[in-house]
């Protein structure tokens, strides 16, 4: 629009005024020459430039409201982050804590387990010694029990292989008068016949 009145401005002076080489002429051969340059005509930089000034204007207002309202959303975002950051830092802090206690914790496990098994392998030492006496005295107990049986067996054996030799042996000494020669003498040491 504005190129419009300036070249409608250029032609009612142009028109009106002398054919000499005026202030003017100087004017229009300057702007024809360097302004009017194809492809860099100054009146489209003026109309970019009216453009720019009037949405400026008319955009300050809200989008003044909009930088503000994101600005704040920003800085409300970035004190969250913070916090959370704090909030994390301090849960780092405890977990760590409770992880140098667990080391703690499993050395002290580890050594009482250590001493629970020095101690269980002393009390099965002792029930292994203690089981090992109470079975050498049961052995033993069951040798002389043994032994004692094996010598009645023996006696008894004795005993009986002494009585079945000595009955062979009377019977093979004995014969019928011998016999009768010791039921008399049995008679009469009871007191005879009656």
């Amino acid at each position: 629009m504005s190129a419009f009145l300036f070249n409608f401005f250029l032609l009612t002076t142009e028109v009106g005024g002398a054919h000499g080489e005026s202030g003017w002429d100087k004017f229009l051969h300057f702007y024809n020459e360097y302004l009017n340059y194809p492809g860099f005509e100054a009146w489209r930089f003026f109309n970019l430039a009216l453009f720019v000034a009037i949405m400026i204007y008319l955009l300050k207002k809200p989008l003044t409201e909009a930088f503000k309202a994101k600005r704040e959303t920003i800085r409300a975002e970035l004190i969250k982050a913070e916090e959370e950051r704090q909030a994390a830092l301090a849960q780092l802090t405890t977990t760590e804590a409770k992880l140098a206690r667990l080391d703690a914790e499993a050395q002290a496990i580890h050594q009482r387990a250590e001493m629970e098994a020095n101690a269980e392998k002393s009390r099965i030492q002792e029930q292994t010694e203690f089981e090992i006496s109470k079975l050498r005295e049961q052995a033993n107990g069951e040798i002389e029990r043994k032994n004692k049986l094996a010598r009645l067996e023996l006696r008894r054996f004795t005993a009986e292989e002494s009585i079945r030799l000595a009955e062979e042996k009377i019977r093979r000494e004995i014969n019928a008068e011998k016999d009768a020669q010791l039921v008399r003498a049995s008679i009469q040491s009871i007191g005879g016949l009656n």
